[in-house]
């Protein structure tokens, strides 16, 4: 299996390369190219995997990308995921985009990777290393699973970053957040 992965750029994301680092035959794709190559990429791979900051609207660009007005990933991309069933999105409020173009794969409502979507969140008084458990735990159960089917991914993940969060008010937050559409 091809796999595309669009992560743009960013040190504050950085920690989700553990996400992908155990795929085999992947295209990562960090910025530098345009949302028609983009396009291309997605329907020359057989899975597309998006992840960093991004809205409802889609993955920001973080100024990576040529011509991409802010989104690398967003309505105009739309149509062309929808020929797949297994992506990935993990980006803030990706659950929007995904339920209102009814795209299929894994993704994240609002997830808290930063202190500052903490507090924005309601959970005053965060501190850093609770956040970094939240974030490293997510990405290396994912990996750990990153290469089974989709149902079986979720499964695990749910339950064992289901464990973090019986302790970790963010990973509780984010727990209640990921969902599955197949």
């Amino acid at each position: 299996m091809k796999t595309l992965i669009i992560h743009p750029k960013d040190r504050s994301t950085t920690f989700l390369d553990i996400v992908y680092n155990p795929i085999p035959n992947k295209t990562v794709i960090t910025g530098g190219v345009t949302k028609h190559k983009i396009k291309k990429l997605i329907k020359e791979h057989d899975r597309v995997m998006m992840m960093g900051h991004g809205s409802s609207y889609g993955l920001f660009s973080v100024g990576m990308f040529k011509n991409a007005n802010g989104f690398i990933i967003d309505q105009t991309i739309a149509s062309t995921l929808k020929e797949k069933n297994n992506s990935v999105f993990i980006w803030c409020n990706a659950d929007m985009f995904v339920n209102h173009h009814n795209l299929k794969g894994f993704f994240s409502g609002m997830f808290i990777s930063e202190i500052g979507e903490a507090y924005y969140c309601g959970l005053l008084g965060t501190k850093q290393r609770v956040v970094d458990e939240s974030n490293f735990g997510f990405c290396n159960i994912l990996s750990e699973v990153i290469n089974e089917p989709q149902e079986s991914a979720y499964k695990h993940i749910m339950s064992k970053y289901g464990r973090i969060a019986e302790s970790n008010p963010v990973a509780l937050y984010n727990h209640k957040r990921l969902y599955l559409s197949i």
